[in-house]
């Protein structure tokens, strides 16, 4: 059984995390069981926003479980571990519609790092964010030192990255990490959705893709995905179709 669940709620997609056991620690199975469902909601306009939570009350997630990378080699730590969760993250990261992540309890580490990839997040006032990782003897692999520094302020990495430290659901909120902190979080998160499902929903992919550019996401890809959008609304370009399809020569206007 799939320890990452897709469920429907009308026009809200919640993917759930699954793996109380390990305080929700991200397997190499759930790693593709996440990955499969992203693409099956990017692929479906009806959904128009995606809730990430968690089972239980003591961890969103702890992280990655060290026994799917405790006895890799460093080849295989490198271009496969860290490359293919930075895949995920990113296609998570970069979904065309909003995203909030629910924690209910601690995001540490990979854990952390995957709530760092949706656009919002809401926390329960006795949960803590963390980077553990040199505990352990490695760093930060999936967007800690990268994405997550677009998000907090560089201090707040660092203590968390070298010293250890835990930052606490008051802080977290004072420098905007967690729109709300709150206890029932999955309940202020669907008030968010309810708002956001309202509006409408070729607005707010283009906000969110104009948003992303403007901040690296994938820049890019977002740049020429909104050139492309708006040259393909154009009379030219459906007069360059049809003109190939006709095979003669196209007859642009310029509108």
């Amino acid at each position: 059984m799939s320890a990452v669940h897709l469920i429907r709620h009308e026009q809200v997609a919640e993917l759930r995390l699954d793996n109380p056991g390990k305080m929700n620690a991200l397997t190499v199975e759930m790693l593709e069981h996440l990955a499969d469902y992203l693409e099956t909601i990017e692929k479906d306009a009806s959904v128009r926003a995606v809730m990430l939570t968690a089972e239980g009350d003591k961890a969103f997630c702890t992280g990655a479980d060290i026994n799917g990378w405790g006895d890799l080699t460093p080849a295989e730590f490198a271009r496969h571990w860290v490359r293919d969760g930075h895949r995920i993250f990113d296609r998570l990261a970069r979904l065309s519609m909003p995203t909030i992540a629910v924690l209910n309890g601690h995001a540490f580490g990979g854990g952390l790092e995957l709530a760092s990839a949706c656009d919002l997040r809401v926390m329960a006032p006795k949960a803590a964010l963390a980077l553990p990782e040199a505990g352990v003897g490695i760093v930060p692999g999936w967007s800690g030192t990268q994405r997550l520094m677009r998000l907090l302020p560089e201090p707040l990495v660092k203590e968390m990255a070298l010293f250890g430290h835990r930052i606490k659901a008051d802080r977290a909120f004072a420098c905007g990490f967690v729109a709300a902190v709150a206890d029932t979080p999955r309940e202020a998160a669907e008030a968010l959705l309810e708002r956001a499902i309202t509006l409408s929903p070729r607005a707010v992919e283009v906000s969110k893709s104009m948003i992303h550019a403007a901040q690296g996401e994938d820049r890019g890809a977002m740049v020429e995905a909104l050139g492309s959008a708006a040259i393909s609304a154009t009379e030219d370009r459906d007069e360059g179709v049809a003109a190939f399809r006709e095979k003669r020569k196209p007859n642009f206007t310029g509108n």
